[in-house]
C-alpha cells in the first residue's frame, strides 16, 4: 500500500512564506494577479498528473505544457521589496 500524500519540511516552509506574503498585501490587483496564476499552476498540476496516469497505464500521451508561477508576482508582494523573496519565513 502507498504512503498518503505529504508536504516535505521544505514545502511546508514555501507554503508558509507564501502565505505570509499573501497575507502582507492590501494590494488587490496584484493578489488577483496572483490568484489567476495559482488557478493555472493548479489545472497545469492535474494535466501533469493525469498525462503520469495515461503513461503508467499505457494511454495516449495529450500532453501539451506545463506552466509555472511567475517568481516576480510573488517577489512583488514581499514586504521587504530589499530581500530577494528567497527567505524561508
Amino acid at each position: 500500500m502507498s504512503e498518503p500524500l505529504a508536504l516535505s519540511l521544505g514545502q511546508k516552509f514555501e507554503l508558509e512564506r507564501m502565505t505570509r506574503a499573501i497575507d502582507a498585501t492590501g494590494d488587490a490587483q496584484a493578489l488577483r494577479g496572483l490568484a489567476k496564476q495559482l488557478l493555472q499552476a493548479w489545472h497545469s498540476q492535474k494535466a501533469a498528473t493525469q498525462w503520469i496516469m495515461r503513461q503508467q497505464l499505457g494511454g495516449p500521451p495529450r500532453f501539451s505544457g506545463e506552466m509555472a508561477i511567475d517568481p516576480a508576482a510573488l517577489d512583488a508582494l514581499m514586504p521587504n521589496q530589499g530581500h530577494q523573496g528567497h527567505d524561508v519565513l
